[in-house]
């Protein structure tokens, strides 16, 4: 690998040197006033956030071999700092005065640290040392409550994860093999006059542990188990925020290397998009639990942000713009709707009924969100996908287009079971409503916030596609 300037990893700086910093400033901080590192955080956050946007502005970036800086990676930079930032907030109301919540805080900003490092990689080896530190904090998030559900997620979790580490890097073992060198650039060189068998290998199982980390089918099975079992702010970050990192990693793995080593790159993709879009809405068709009903949305828009991953041949100017924004727009209305759930501490949809006459603007967020999953205009989500269905068409793919259209009408219908209820009368008598506990005050914040983010990013589209 090349020299790296460090000024241009500086928000990855800011957040490895938080982490460490969290960790020691909460192990000499009493358990009791723990809300200090919370601000800490919260403090490095927005400076990396700055960092990231003064150097997106100045058109900072570097190739160094082994992970590259560029428009891709500044997106996902903004996307997932804003993302953990909302996390934060959303853990205020369930982690407060939590002996451990320090500890809570390093793990995220380690785990974000992995995401964006995954979406930068341009070698296999960071490829594969990004995807540990992206996915062995969450381990510990997802069962970081120690309750019988928590505990579970986070065992299925943790065995799916190890075996997708593993084919990943015995992926990477074999196209070392066959291309000698793990960097992008020297694969798509090299590969193309690779044995066939060898390769297909590789592919495969490098592909395997980076869809385990988007949530993509065929191993998606620990997305609605953890979305269920995790607390409710971790199910949050884990449904949205690691995804991003790995889809990008997706996209850049498709274009700088598979696009010209392999030819039928397009079919095998085009048809993981399709299974994920389709399997993620029949798996939430009937679900009364509203977070596991959220993961199987995970597992449905997934296969959504994969037609750009097939598209990757197509028109680069189009593909790459519309899963950028589509990253933005998912995150903005899939932790909108985590919102809610962690603000009413409610479980399943009819938790939420008469929702409306309680508590209109956490409804009204709460509807907003969900028709942005479905991609209802003028949402951010809707041009998302507007632009990737226009990517598989230029790229060849129109029946994958017009299952993608179907998958989207369909969807409607298990997001609609959970809207209608907001505005019916709740059966729980009034006294009984009197006294249930106020909604969180800080989720509340995170859910007007991106109700509004997903409807101003689709009014504002042009702009921000323009700067994308």
């Amino acid at each position: 690998m090349e020299s790296v300037d460090p000024l241009t990893l500086l928000p990855e700086l800011i957040l490895a040197l938080a982490a460490v910093g969290a960790l020691l400033f909460g192990s000499w901080t009493p358990r009791r006033r723990q809300g200090r590192v919370r601000l800490c955080v919260t403090a490095a956050l927005l400076a990396a956030l700055a960092a990231t946007l003064v150097a997106a502005a100045t058109g900072t970036g570097s190739d160094s071999g082994g992970h590259t800086v560029d428009t891709a990676t500044h997106a996902v930079r903004v996307v997932v700092l804003v993302g953990v930032l909302a996390t934060v907030l959303l853990a205020a109301d369930t982690f407060a005065a939590h002996p451990r919540e320090s500890e809570f805080h390093v793990l995220l900003l380690l785990a974000a640290l992995g995401t964006m490092a995954l979406a930068g990689a341009s070698d296999l080896l960071v490829l594969a040392a990004a995807y540990l530190l992206a996915s062995i904090p969450l381990y510990a998030l997802v069962g970081f409550a120690k309750d019988s559900p928590g505990t579970e997620a986070a065992l299925k979790f943790y065995l799916l994860g190890a075996l997708s580490g593993i084919l990943l890097l015995t992926g990477a073992t074999l196209l070392l093999g066959a291309g000698g060198t793990t960097g992008y650039a020297g694969l798509a060189d090299a590969l193309p006059g690779a044995p066939r068998a060898l390769v297909a290998a590789g592919v495969i199982a490098v592909l395997a542990g980076l869809l385990f980390k988007a949530g993509g089918v065929p191993v998606h099975f620990w997305v609605p188990d953890v979305a269920e079992g995790a607390p409710a702010p971790v199910a949050a970050f884990v449904t949205t925020v690691p995804k991003i990192g790995a889809l990008a990693a997706l996209y850049r793995w498709g274009d700088q290397v598979l696009a010209g080593a392999a030819p039928d790159w397009a079919l095998p993709a085009a048809l993981l998009a399709a299974a994920s879009m389709t399997l993620g809405n029949l798996g939430a068709f009937l679900q009364t639990d509203a977070r596991r009903l959220l993961g199987y949305s995970t597992v449905s828009q997934v296969g959504y942000l994969l037609m750009a991953v097939a598209a990757v041949g197509g028109r680069a100017d189009l593909v790459q713009p519309g899963l950028l924004f589509y990253l933005g727009a998912y995150t903005a209305a899939n932790l909108g709707a985590f919102a809610v759930v962690c603000a009413l501490r409610a479980r399943t949809l009819e938790d939420h009924a008469g929702l409306f006459r309680d508590h209109p603007w956490l409804a009204l967020s709460l509807v907003v969100c969900l028709l942005g999953l479905v991609g209802t205009p003028p949402t951010a989500v809707f041009v998302g996908k507007l632009a990737l269905f226009t990517a598989a068409l230029e790229a060849d793919l129109g029946w994958l287009m017009v299952l993608a259209a179907v998958n989207t009408v369909a969807s409607l219908f298990y997001y609609l079971r959970w809207i209608l209820p907001l505005f019916r009368a709740s059966g729980e008598p009034p006294e009984e409503r009197e006294r249930s506990e106020p909604p969180g005050r800080w989720s509340t914040g995170v859910a007007v916030t991106a109700a509004a983010a997903s409807l101003g990013m689709g009014i504002a589209a042009g702009p921000v596609l323009g700067l994308l």
